[in-house]
């Protein structure tokens, strides 16, 4: 077999991702999953509206 190069692990990578960059990458991705589901809800209002009741009756439901 071919020798493959040997892959960097995260630690030794010289471009190591900050706390910074990563929260920047992940409240991105919040962003943007919010905004899908924010799409779905408008193009299938039914499902949106049994998916909101669904919730507020596990939230009445729950335990504290």
């Amino acid at each position: 077999m071919p020798d493959l190069p040997e892959r960097e692990t995260r630690e030794d990578s010289p471009s190591a991702e900050t706390d910074a960059e990563r929260r920047r990458r992940r409240a991105q991705f919040l962003r943007d999953l919010a905004e899908a589901r924010e799409l779905r809800d408008r193009v299938q209002p039914r499902r949106a509206k049994t998916a909101r009741l669904r919730h507020a009756m596990r939230m009445r439901t729950f335990r504290w």
